[in-house]
């Protein structure tokens, strides 16, 4: 966060609001404190804060009742509630009510710590997420959207490199954009505007590929009937954005070369050539130098399309365009359906940070798409969004280390002791064989209920 937090104690007990006081002021927030539930709310009016750290048990206007009434009137600080050990039902129906966390009294001081600490992270995101959609309620949704340095690079050279008429090689993996980079340098570069066509080399048979790009004449091959002019051609004074380019069959790749070595093209079955003005922009997701290395590909022409090479880094390397890109595909596709723009929960824009997103941008958008199909709420939780993405993310993180795994062992055996003696944690403790203390430390340790 730019700036130290402001909270605001609200506890009954004057010893815990200084203790905490001291503790917090340490740790370099700001702290003012509130002695019962009415003047937290006096106080909250008068100066807004970031987070409410309150106490559930006060008299008057308790911690449940302040936070609902605090919702009520529309302010927006985050609540962490403070309980005592025997209430944590009520903490958790605080949560269930809009709290963010809670403290189980007593606590340590650096339970504290990393509790406001996880609460200031996430008002990072929703912060960043208000601004972003203020950035981009105006912005042009064809436009390139980014934050991360190696990005800025990337349109930098675009737009030092779309005057020239050189080729110009995209590289980049499935998914990371090439096609809208490619849109990009024509946009900038002063051509025609609507001389823009794109081919994706791997999509056409190759039989019928030669006359896609350079057309051919009536009679030149069974079935063709008529004159047709290629992409070349269509392309005159334009661009012509090759995408996979790998995939173009050894036989054309000479034929390429000469209309990048000459300017010319001639059609299929046609023995006079024209000349045309095309910048040829290509896009690859592979090592063309390795597969020139391995005879799939023609090293003349390889050079001759990477007079200028453009790499897209993947998404999970430049991660602060994550969420730009994930508001800029909520409001487009939500518009597109006649829809409100709803909001991402704090832990969505979490999950979104943490997810690799090995299909690049494609598979973020397609996310964004399948989330808005499912959920019709103003607010997308995380447990709106797409299952198996969510058990990807989650196998991808599992944790190797015993200590955790031995956790979640420890876990699991107190869970099943405490059902099969329905609560009773001195029988509980006879089953697992471990002394009543130990039980109850690992109970509050691993915030079992």
């Amino acid at each position: 966060m730019p700036e130290s937090l402001r909270i605001l104690i609200v506890d009954d007990e004057s010893a815990m609001r200084h203790m905490l006081r001291l503790l917090l002021e340490r740790a370099g927030y700001l702290v003012n404190e509130a002695q019962s539930g009415r003047q937290a709310l006096a106080r909250l009016q008068e100066d807004p804060c970031d987070i409410v750290l309150c106490d559930i048990r006060m008299p008057e206007l308790g911690g449940l009742d302040l936070l609902d009434e605090v919702r009520r009137r529309d302010l927006s600080p985050t609540f962490i509630m403070m309980t005592a050990y025997g209430s944590i039902d009520t903490a958790l129906e605080c949560m269930k009510r809009g709290a963010y966390d809670y403290l189980s009294k007593p606590f340590k001081p650096d339970e504290v710590v990393l509790t406001l600490r996880k609460a200031e992270e996430r008002l990072g995101l929703q912060r960043e997420n208000q601004q972003l959609r203020r950035q981009l309620d105006g912005e042009n949704q064809d436009g390139m959207v980014y934050r991360s340095a190696a990005m800025a690079e990337v349109v930098d050279l675009a737009q030092r490199v779309a005057p020239a008429a050189s080729a110009v090689l995209i590289r980049g993996e499935t998914g990371t954009g090439k096609e809208l980079v490619a849109r990009t340098l024509h946009a900038r570069s002063g051509r025609k505007p609507d001389g823009f066509i794109a081919l994706n080399c791997g999509a056409v048979p190759a039989g019928l590929l030669e006359s896609e790009l350079f057309g051919h004449v009536r009679g030149a091959f069974t079935g063709a009937e008529r004159d047709r002019e290629g992409l070349f051609a269509a392309a005159d004074k334009g661009t012509l954005f090759l995408d996979e380019i790998a995939e173009l069959p050894l036989e054309l790749q000479p034929k390429l070369l000469r209309v990048l070595q000459e300017g010319e093209v001639r059609r299929v079955g046609e023995t006079v050539s024209r000349r045309v003005k095309v910048r040829v922009v290509a896009a690859t997701a592979v090592d063309l130098r390795q597969a020139v290395a391995e005879g799939q590909f023609r090293e003349d022409l390889y050079y001759r399309l990477n007079v200028v090479e453009i790499f897209i880094p993947p998404l999970r390397e430049r991660r602060e365009d994550i969420l730009p890109l994930a508001e800029h595909f909520l409001q487009r596709i939500a518009r597109r359906e006649g829809r409100s723009v709803p909001r991402f929960a704090a832990e969505c824009l979490e999950f979104l940070q943490s997810y690799d997103w090995p299909g690049n941008v494609r598979e973020l958008a397609n996310f964004i798409e399948r989330t808005l199909i499912f959920c019709r709420e103003p607010l997308i939780e995380l447990s709106a969004l797409p299952w198996e993405i969510r058990r990807r993310n989650r196998a991808a993180n599992e944790e190797l280390s015993l200590k955790a795994a031995m956790a979640r062992i420890e876990k699991e055996f107190i869970r099943k002791a405490l059902a099969r003696t329905n609560g009773n944690r001195t029988q509980a403790a006879r089953l697992l064989d471990i002394s009543l203390r130990n039980l109850l430390y690992k109970v509050k340790d691993y915030g079992i209920e």
